[in-house]
């Protein structure tokens, strides 16, 4: 990858006031090519060499847990690859997160990659937002397929409308909050809405308290999901409500004070 040059993906794409609205109303929208054709192969490779390296997960899927089995995560790889690092702090995509939040600009939380295996399991009904320590609902996940992908090999599925409820349960990521999630979905008759197919390159985007889900990978390939989580400027730290929130507040806004500006030097700023 060292011979190519990479494409910058500075230049900004504007979103229609249907997008955003759409996104605002719903919780989630659904902005095809994001990147081109010859930009998400580049990118592919980039990631895909990334996501292999510092992968840490060697267990068999049978040996692991419900959230073991959802995916593979490979967090934050701008920090240690400097391609990778080109990617995340794009000023396309966070025009497009800040643009969506109605923000002037946004911040970087952390990226992820989610590298669905064949036969790897679903992922449960959840709310990102659970995890972070912020006092803004005012965030927003990017989810990007690196290969062309249908229902089968583990589409977003969203509950529309679900943010506006904040945060609801005091659930991570298992087989208890699939159970809960599913019933309050069903109670609360909220429409379930997913693509029946992605481009590389389409992303869908989601408020953190949006509820989402994803079905199992049946398929033969893998699937392979770059995200980036943003956060509007001008957020501030809250005091954790949960272990998770208490290691998020230590890695990903490095142990900033409760009621400070989210503004570590991990958290940069994307415009």
């Amino acid at each position: 990858m060292s011979t190519i040059e990479l494409p910058k993906l500075d230049q900004y794409r504007e979103i229609t006031y249907a997008q955003a609205a759409a996104f605002r109303q719903n919780g989630h929208v659904l902005i095809p090519n994001v990147l081109d054709a010859e930009e998400v192969l580049i990118y592919r490779d980039v990631i895909k060499e990334a996501a292999d390296k510092f992968n840490t997960e060697k267990r068999d899927l049978a040996e692991r847990d419900t959230y073991g089995k959802a995916f593979l995560q490979i967090m934050n790889l701008w920090e240690v690859d400097e391609q990778a690092k080109k990617f995340t702090l794009a000023k396309r995509m966070g025009k497009i997160a800040a643009d969506l939040l109605g923000v002037e600009n946004v911040r970087i939380y952390h990226d992820q990659a989610l590298f669905k295996e064949p036969g790897g399991g679903p992922t449960p009904w959840h709310q990102d937002q659970y995890y972070w320590p912020l006092d803004t609902h005012n965030t927003v996940t990017m989810w990007m397929p690196l290969v062309d992908i249908n229902v089968e090999m583990g589409m977003l599925t969203f509950a529309s409308d679900s943010h506006k409820k904040g945060v609801v349960f005091n659930y991570e990521i298992s087989d208890e909050s699939e159970a809960e999630y599913e019933k309050y979905v069903k109670d609360n008759d909220f429409p379930i809405m997913r693509s029946s197919t992605m481009k590389a390159g389409d992303a869908t985007w989601h408020y953190g308290n949006t509820i989402h889900s994803a079905p199992g990978n049946q398929s033969d390939i893998m699937r392979e999901v770059m995200t980036i989580i943003y956060v509007a400027e001008g957020a501030r730290v809250a005091e954790p409500k949960n272990s998770w929130q208490v290691n998020d507040r230590e890695r990903w806004l490095m142990n900033a004070p409760i009621g400070d500006l989210v503004k570590s030097e991990i958290n940069p700023l994307v415009l």
